[in-house]
């Protein structure tokens, strides 16, 4: 096997032959969506950001806040979360307990595919509906019974 020299010309020339031999990427709109469920996974990101996000957000708030007079310890918010009505102080708390829920089960999903377990068509679709189911339950318990 030998090389040889070419030019600029003639190897861009050959790098656009050889471009046109290779196969095209599959886009997702191909995909069986009953095979490969990808709204858990886009969720279990969109979850994880948000947990993430308010973390981050009020920690930064909370150092923050006495250089700029806000009063975020623990007792102002006990006491101001506290005279809200109780339908809006269970709303704010599935807003925090469903993106938790389902973070975690979706979390779980993903290590048992990591191991092989439940990888097939139909325990797919079965699993999401599962996974939606508990983790709206678990949402609601958290926020109306605890």
């Amino acid at each position: 096997m030998a090389t040889q020299k070419i030019t600029a010309d003639e190897a861009a020339a050959l790098l656009a032959k050889q471009r046109l031999n290779r196969p095209v990427s599959p886009h997702l709109a191909i995909y069986d969506k009953q095979q490969t469920w990808f709204g858990s996974s886009a969720w279990t990101r969109i979850t994880g950001a948000s947990l993430s996000g308010t973390l981050y957000l009020f920690a930064t708030a909370y150092l923050a806040a006495p250089m700029l007079g806000w009063h975020l310890e623990s007792a102002s918010i006990a006491a101001a979360f506290g005279a809200l009505p109780v339908a809006v102080k269970g709303g704010i708390k599935f807003l925090a307990a469903w993106p938790f829920a389902f973070h975690t089960f979706n979390g779980v999903k993903h290590l048992l595919y990591d191991m092989t377990i439940g990888f097939h068509r139909k325990q797919i679709v079965k699993q999401s509906w599962y996974l939606w189911g508990a983790s709206l339950v678990t949402g609601m318990f958290l926020a109306f019974f605890l």
